[in-house]
């Protein structure tokens, strides 16, 4: 019996799984990145005053980026490989999150918010591929799952992590922090990362297990472009489904910290100690969803069912949020978490179905596009939110709209993507 033979044997993990939560870990990384604007504003603005008019434009700046990067990534990482575009990503981010702590009024805020934008915006896409060459189908909705919960631990460690900053020191170290954590991940995707079909370290027992994904394409690795993907109405019903779901979430995810403040009367500690709660929630969201779709698939659910019922059961429960400003605090955050578990089983679902209908070849660039919708709804309703907070109209407002994005999206998936099977050449009906 071979030593890697024997390992699998005696229960150590399959590597693919320590490859999945490698890639959680980028993930965590780019949500503690993002999240540390909205949990520091309050020390931030005793030295660059912020209305909600341009808190909201900060976002959008980052959005913005971020929608182009995503589909822009996602191009150059089907061209460069998975570890080395990987690699050009997180360095480009780690630099542009640094940069916020050199910052010297708004306009430099603002450019520092578009940069990280452009670094982070291939991160999903790379991470999707990546599932792509290491899991097959049936594993492929709970790796995502444990990718996606990275979403959930950045956002979960940033509160107390960046109060704790706060705490002794300037809010620029908040910035500089991050950006070491993300050159730090750097050296170790580069020391771990090789796709599955040319790891050296991949056993015989696991080798056969994921037979399925080292099979060799049925035809040649050529690139495919944009306007041919374009063409299949099932990219553009994910992203109009994204487009929706992303504008709720991008909100949540920016908005929490500010709402706290300043309507529940949160401090900074009273922040770093209850605002993780949602977000742990998401986490929890990320493996439920991507487990009861495979548990679905495990039961004999086609593929098409299995998929469509977990993205309705996440759908269904959003709508609850409209309760959030007629509630007590705690309660509130009751409802948030709810919101937040929903919306991060809806995105893992999202994000595999791609996987699910298209090559490997082309999964990052479909990935891409869709995450593309996904930043441009959070880029719409940034700057509709701040426009909304600012003319008086209430938080009130703001979470009735939201509460109905998903429902909408779900019905825009269903319409537009009959069948969750592979495509082969051709727009399928």
């Amino acid at each position: 019996m071979t030593t890697a033979a024997a390992g699998v044997r005696g229960h150590v993990r399959p590597l693919r799984w320590n490859i999945a939560v490698l890639l959680s870990a980028a993930i965590a990384i780019s949500y503690l990145d993002r999240q540390s604007l909205s949990v520091a504003v309050t020390a931030i603005q005793q030295d660059i005053p912020l209305s909600n008019i341009q808190f909201s434009r900060l976002q959008a700046a980052f959005l913005l980026a971020y929608a182009v990067m995503y589909a822009g990534g996602g191009a150059l990482v089907d061209r460069l490989g998975t570890r080395v575009g990987f690699v050009v990503i997180m360095v480009a981010w780690s630099l542009a999150s640094a940069s916020h702590g050199l910052a010297t009024g708004y306009r430099s805020l603002i450019l520092s918010r578009f940069l990280l934008g452009v670094g982070e915006g291939g991160g999903f896409p790379a991470a999707t591929k990546a599932v792509a060459e290491w899991f097959p189908a049936r594993e492929r909705s709970l790796a995502m799952g444990i990718i996606n919960a990275g979403t959930a631990a950045g956002a979960v460690v940033a509160p107390p992590a960046i109060a704790a900053i706060l705490g002794v020191a300037s809010w620029r170290w908040v910035f500089f922090a991050t950006g070491i954590v993300g050159l730090i991940w750097t050296v170790w995707w580069v020391t771990v990362y090789l796709p599955a079909a040319v790891h050296p370290g991949l056993s015989p027992a696991e080798r056969a297990d994921i037979a399925e994904v080292l099979a060799p394409p049925r035809t040649a690795e050529a690139p495919v472009p944009w306007m041919r993907l374009l063409g299949y109405r099932q990219v553009w019903g994910l992203v109009a489904a994204k487009f929706l779901s992303d504008a709720a979430w991008y909100f949540y995810l920016f908005w929490l910290p500010k709402y706290l403040y300043d309507v529940r009367g949160f401090d900074v500690k009273q922040v770093g100690a209850y605002a993780w709660i949602p977000y742990a929630a998401a986490g929890v969201g990320c493996l439920v969803g991507g487990w009861f779709s495979g548990w679905l698939l495990g039961r004999e659910f086609s593929l098409n069912l299995a998929r469509k019922i977990a993205l309705g059961a996440s759908a269904a429960v959003m709508p609850l949020i409209v309760f959030v400003t007629h509630v007590p605090t705690d309660l509130a955050i009751v409802l948030f978490s709810i919101a937040f578990f929903g919306q991060q089983s809806w995105s893992t679902l999202v994000m595999i179905v791609p996987t699910d209908l298209f090559p490997r070849r082309v999964v990052a660039s479909v990935a891409g596009l869709v995450g593309f919708g996904g930043a441009m709804g959070g880029v719409v309703f940034n700057l509709v939110a701040g426009y909304i907070l600012d003319a008086g109209l209430g938080y009130g407002v703001v979470f009735s709209i939201v509460g109905s994005f998903h429902v909408i999206a779900f019905g825009v998936i269903l319409v537009t993507i009959r069948s969750i099977e592979p495509l082969i050449e051709g727009v399928r009906s």
